[in-house]
């Protein structure tokens, strides 16, 4: 208890306090160690409060709201009515005639056989539908991660030569991008992902994109030697080498027309929203008629390559191809790793897109621990990496998917394939799965979102060029590194390196603000306002308060040239600091020094109450001068021209 007359007396100051007399800065509670801590590390993982829920609930309520957290299934479900089934019905037949063709087309792309392409459409969406939070995206192998998956075993085994340890490495590498997303989910880590930008996902999606075009040239032109190097001049080179005897015209002929009339159902589709169906059932009406036209003119004894065999049967047991010793292990584990990221980047990217189209929620962990199960699942029934694909997604999107039923449709359809339509695509001829692919990719190449990138922030436009030129002309493993790298090195650009602005005073107002943004604010006679735009770390401590002492040199030499008084008062307008650590106090209490020996006086404004908490604790706010911070830079100014017009 307070006393009370001390508390009378408080109330009576702060009633009579003149309006002209600045509030000094309040000083916030000290915290115990522990509650800081804890309140901290819950902000970080545990921001949306996963436990709210089970507080004051019953044994079996929580065993129940346990179950619907691990299968969002079980709590939409309870609503799902035959409405909702007639959508998801049409969506997931919809994407099932698009995912077919895709599907075995993908295959090639990670050097696997068509099946494999087929059984990752049937297991993975299938435990999805079960643990995701996402209503509208589609689940099965896609392009860029096939391509990156393909080029990164076919680094370290050759499918040719050793097809059995390459299959093998391929399901070791899917569960370890299992597992590497599930750990990710489990530990709330989903905020790494967010350290790739989307400038670096859009210049590496372009390149990917055009590397895929590249290397579907084999099946398209009828090449039957070609480079295994991703990057275009290899491939050019192997393209001019065979050119024109090694190009066969059948070939040629069938790839040209087909893809003409799938880009064309593409422009259709795009053009008028109603007629999407068009663009969905395109690819798997081109295998049809492909098939028959091959089949019927005996296309393949012209030197047409075709599909041939596709195994027929569901997912075969995989377990024990798994490698989890030797070095194939760590071999999986280092691809599987690399893999898993890029498609959970782009599985959540996609997610967020149509959740607010639809104006919903996913939550980012539950939908990477459901990412993380399904391949690991997949992992053990014969898939290799399997995420959302957006050309699919699109599609379940406008076809009118209500939740992810339409997955299992899907499935279900991928499913009667396997058990009876395989033998169909024997003669189907791989230039129709070129064909497909480059149709299905060239969306990946986005000029609006790179054009737009460059009109906001060139450090940005930067690294999507560099993903990009890295894919393109190196590799994709090299592109996605220097996509990283970028991301990182302009991360670290602007935390040790943070912005400051010099502040003037808008005509008529207490307003203060950047002049270069503001050309009419007005600088204060013998003061200079600088706003720090940073938190005050070790990183960029020294740099602040050097860049202080440059603002004021350059003030006081440009000061000097025009025979005005020189700066008195340095105010540091600290608004947007949030937080300062041990090298920021020490670059505070060096800064005032420096300040004290050129006669000048340094000023706070407005710290915020971490900020105000640690200047009390270091006692920086003593040294300083507690008269010397305070609530606004308006009373800062206030104070300091009243001491120079004293002094002058």
């Amino acid at each position: 208890m307070g006393d009370p007359n001390r508390k009378k007396e408080d109330e009576m100051e702060a009633t009579s306090r003149h309006p002209s007399l600045p509030y000094k800065v309040g000083i916030p509670p000290k915290q115990k160690l522990w509650k800081e801590f804890s309140a901290t590390l819950k902000e970080t993982f545990f921001a949306d409060d996963p436990l709210r829920s089970f507080k004051d609930q019953s044994g079996s309520r929580k065993f129940v709201l346990g179950a619907e957290a691990v299968f969002p299934i079980l709590s939409w479900g309870r609503d799902y009515n035959l409405s909702k089934f007639k959508g998801d019905l049409v969506a997931g037949l919809t994407i099932a005639t698009l995912c077919i063709p895709q599907d075995i087309g993908y295959a090639k792309l990670a050097n696997l056989d068509p099946q494999y392409g087929l059984y990752s459409s049937f297991v993975p969406p299938l435990i999805y539908a079960l643990m995701g939070s996402s209503r509208d995206i589609a689940i099965g192998p896609v392009a860029v991660v096939s391509l990156l998956l393909g080029t990164l075993l076919q680094g370290e085994v050759d499918p040719v030569a050793n097809p059995v340890v390459y299959r093998r490495l391929a399901f070791t590498a899917t569960f370890f991008a299992g597992v590497t997303q599930a750990t990710l989910g489990i530990l709330r880590l989903g905020f790494l992902i967010d350290f790739l930008s989307h400038a670096a996902i859009v210049g590496f999606m372009g390149g990917a994109a055009i590397t895929i075009a590249l290397q579907q040239l084999k099946g398209f032109l009828g090449i039957t030697k070609f480079t295994k190097n991703t990057d275009i001049i290899s491939v050019a080179k192997s393209i001019l080498s065979s050119a024109p005897n090694g190009w066969n015209v059948p070939t040629i002929l069938i790839g040209t027309s087909f893809l003409v009339f799938l880009l064309s159902a593409k422009y259709i589709g795009k053009k008028y929203k109603k007629l999407f169906w068009i663009a969905a059932i395109s690819p798997l009406v081109s295998v049809i008629l492909s098939t028959f036209i091959v089949y019927v003119s005996n296309a393949e004894e012209k030197g047409v390559q075709i599909v041939k065999h596709i195994e027929k049967g569901i997912n075969r047991p995989s377990v024990d191809e798994i490698y989890f010793t030797k070095d194939y292990a760590l071999k999986g584990l280092k691809i599987g790793i690399v893999a898993g990221m890029v498609a959970l980047t782009e599985a959540v990217a996609i997610g967020r897109t149509f959740a607010a189209m639809k104006d919903y929620q996913i939550d980012g962990n539950k939908e990477m621990v459901a990412l993380g199960a399904m391949n690991i699942a997949g992992s053990m029934t014969s898939c290799y990496v399997s995420t959302g694909s957006f050309s699919r997604s699109a599609v379940n999107f406008m076809a009118g998917c209500q939740t992810a039923v339409s997955n299992i449709v899907m499935s279900i359809v991928v499913l009667l394939t396997l058990l009876f339509l395989t033998p169909l695509f024997e003669y189907t001829p791989n230039a129709i799965l070129s064909s497909i692919i480059i149709s299905a990719i060239i969306g990946l190449i986005d000029f609006d979102a790179a054009i737009l990138i460059w009109k906001i922030d060139r450090f940005d436009f930067v690294a999507c060029m560099g993903a990009f030129l890295g894919v393109v002309f190196i590799s994709v493993e090299m592109g996605l590194l220097i996509a990283v790298s970028i991301s990182f090195a302009k991360l670290l650009l602007q935390v040790t390196r943070p912005r400051t602005a010099l502040l003037g005073k808008i005509p008529g107002t207490n307003v203060y603000r950047n002049i270069q943004q503001y050309p009419e604010a007005t600088k204060v006679a013998g003061v200079l306002i600088i706003r720090v735009d940073s938190a005050i770390y070790f990183s960029n401590s020294n740099y602040i308060r050097e860049r202080l002492l440059r603002w004021l040199t350059d003030e006081d030499e440009l000061l000097g040239s025009t025979c005005l008084p020189k700066i008195q008062f340095l105010i540091v307008e600290m608004s947007p600091v949030t937080d300062i650590d041990t090298s920021g106090i020490h670059a505070l209490e060096d800064l005032h020094r420096s300040l004290q020996k050129r006669s000048v006086q340094l000023v706070l404004a407005n710290p915020g109450p971490t900020v105000m908490d640690k200047l009390h604790a270091s006692d920086v706010a003593n040294l300083i001068g507690e008269d010397r911070i305070f609530l606004t830079v308006a009373d800062a100014v206030q104070t300091c021209s009243f001491k120079f017009s004293e002094d002058v």
